[in-house]
């Protein structure tokens, strides 16, 4: 007879079950902290040179950790014109509008998808699915924003990227796990499907829609290829559009940042940097916990 091979160790448990090695929890340990100082690190270093002096950036070769002479001047300068701080209110009406936008119409297209009898449901969808495998192009698209009447306007930020289909996919498969009984009942009380999506779906969707919310959020904040694209007007650009002028072209931003700056242009070009970072960093944290909750929900079941 052949005889049955026991890989669960001595305890009975799987392998992967098992208390690690004092040398594997070691390694990993390594492993870990070699990635955080690789992400870490140049973080801290535009945050040191935002703040560095000229004799700090000259004695760190342009990169500063830790700036002896820590000063506000860089801060000061971006912030005192009008171009920074303008760009930085376009760049948050965009993405609170822009986000609320998306989020009413993909959830309302998630859940009309994801009930059954809904006339034109299977076209709708195979349409969303077809945009994530062809793209248009850069000239289609220009022209149909053009002939809408969009070209210079803050719509042509929002209006193309309102809808995504990976997430509307991701919550059209959360949606469609969902009890059964909960929606036969709510009919029954003479709910109709408004009333069922506001009180009933959402509620019990709040993970993977905080999920959906951060990934829009980010999308319209670190867009910037749009504004290049539909935007001629300089006083229109959001924040990305000032970051690839002023930090990675190294133009000079009438009105605002300009040469005349008392800061050394490291500074403020790392300064700017800060602050088109730190507000995604400071929304991140409260969506965390649903971070990962969400995701596998809405990806795995069904």
């Amino acid at each position: 007879m052949a005889q049955t091979v026991d890989t669960r160790g001595g305890k009975g448990r799987p392998p992967w079950m098992e208390k690690p090695s004092r040398l594997g929890v070691a390694g990993k340990g390594v492993v870990l902290t070699v990635v955080v100082a690789v992400v870490v690190y140049p973080f801290l270093g535009i945050i040191g040179t935002s703040f560095a002096s000229q004799a700090d950036i000259v004695r760190g070769g342009g990169l500063v950790l830790w700036p002896e002479h820590p000063t506000l001047d860089a801060y000061k300068t971006i912030f005192t014109g009008d171009v920074v701080t303008r760009a930085l209110m376009v760049s948050i009406g965009i993405t609170v509008l822009g986000t609320l936008a998306s989020l009413t119409v993909t959830i309302a297209m998630a859940y009309g998808l994801s009930r059954r009898g809904v006339t034109g449901s299977r076209f709708i969808l195979m349409t969303a699915l077809f945009t994530m495998l062809f793209n248009p192009g850069i000239i289609p698209n220009f022209l149909l924003i053009n002939e809408l009447g969009l070209f210079d306007t803050y719509f042509a930020l929002v209006m193309p990227t309102l809808v995504s289909a990976f997430n509307l996919v991701v919550l059209r498969s959360f949606f469609m796990n969902l009890p059964q009984e909960l929606f036969d009942a709510a009919r029954v009380d003479g709910a109709g499907d408004l009333r069922i999506l506001v009180t009933i779906v959402m509620p019990l969707s709040k993970a993977v829609i905080a999920v959906i919310s951060l990934f829009y959020a980010v999308a319209y904040w670190n867009a910037f290829f749009n504004a290049l694209l539909y935007l001629n007007d300089a006083e229109k650009w959001p924040l990305p559009m000032v970051l690839r002028t002023f930090v990675l072209q190294g133009q000079s931003l009438s009105g605002g940042v300009s040469g005349e700056a008392t800061a050394p242009l490291q500074a403020v070009q790392m300064a700017v940097l800060v602050v088109a970072v730190v507000p995604i960093l400071c929304v991140y944290p409260f969506l965390q916990r649903y971070f990962t909750k969400g995701v596998l929900t809405g990806a795995i079941k069904g």
